[in-house]
């Protein structure tokens, strides 16, 4: 366990997008890190979104190519097909 109250997960998966960017709102729905755009925002302002090992706490924030988004303990990556 870290030092942050959540398990440590080695496991990242990887998830393609068709464009540049995606929203992180959408980002969250898209890897059924979300049940939907209300538990993705409530997900968010909660401080529980990482970004790059960062907490993020704007919907909209643009998430790119090589960007990794974590929710309690998984982590996706994105790739841009």
């Amino acid at each position: 366990m870290r030092n942050d109250g959540y398990m440590a997960n080695s496991e990242v998966f990887h998830i393609q997008i068709r464009d540049e960017s995606i929203r992180l709102g959408q980002l969250l729905k898209l890897a059924s890190l979300a049940d939907d755009g209300f538990h993705a925002k409530q997900l968010i302002e909660d401080g529980m979104v990482q970004v790059n090992g960062q907490i993020e706490n704007r919907r909209g924030a643009q998430i790119r190519n090589g960007d990794t988004v974590s929710v309690h303990g998984e982590t996706v990556s994105v790739e841009t097909a």
